[in-house]
């Protein structure tokens, strides 16, 4: 009996390896695979998403929309001029087929006369610089001026750091803006 238990024991132990490194090749492929497609779904998501998005009618230089996709949950953050581009954004988004459930966290900016006045000076004076004007040209420029309470935030995305550091001198020019946040970032 002894003699039977050692050799079922030592059986278990050559075999025992080889069956798991046999069930580790049989899903390690199809794991892979499971997570190539739900990080080509996820992409494709967030492809539509920001397609939706950038489509909106009322959606200018002056709104900041942005995302986050966390399965089939997708959360919108961002400054809005006009509060029904605040809806309109998380009705198009939740027509999108593969979305369960929206989180808007976007905020309204205040409405306020000066703050309008200094929208307009912010993008002449941005947009009027002849090595920034190519940025006005896009139907949603890369270039966003967000304006709360006399604070400039610039959102978006530019060319290099030459055009990023220029975007930030002319918005600080403009007379009556308090302070301005430069968030642009460079592409690769």
């Amino acid at each position: 009996m002894k003699n039977k238990l050692g050799t079922l024991f030592i059986a278990l132990l050559l075999v025992g390896p080889m069956v798991a490194a046999q069930y580790a090749a049989a899903s390690g492929p199809q794991d892979a695979k499971k997570q190539r497609s739900d990080e080509k779904y996820r992409a494709n998501l967030m492809k539509e998403v920001r397609h939706q998005l950038v489509m909106l009618p009322w959606y200018s230089v002056f709104d900041n929309l942005a995302y986050q996709v966390d399965g089939d949950k997708v959360t919108l953050y961002g400054q809005v001029v006009r509060p029904t581009l605040k809806s309109d954004a998380e009705t198009a988004v939740k027509g999108i087929e593969g979305v369960g459930s929206v989180v808007n966290n976007i905020e309204v900016l205040p409405v306020s006369a000066m703050d309008d006045q200094l929208r307009r000076a912010v993008f002449r004076a941005v947009f009027g610089e002849a090595g920034l004007s190519r940025y006005a040209e896009q139907a949603v420029p890369s270039i966003h001026i967000i304006v709360k309470n006399g604070n400039v935030t610039l959102e978006g995305v530019v060319d290099n750091e030459m055009d990023k550091n220029l975007a930030n001198l002319r918005a600080s020019q403009v007379p009556n803006v308090f302070s301005v946040k430069n968030n642009l970032v460079v592409a690769k």
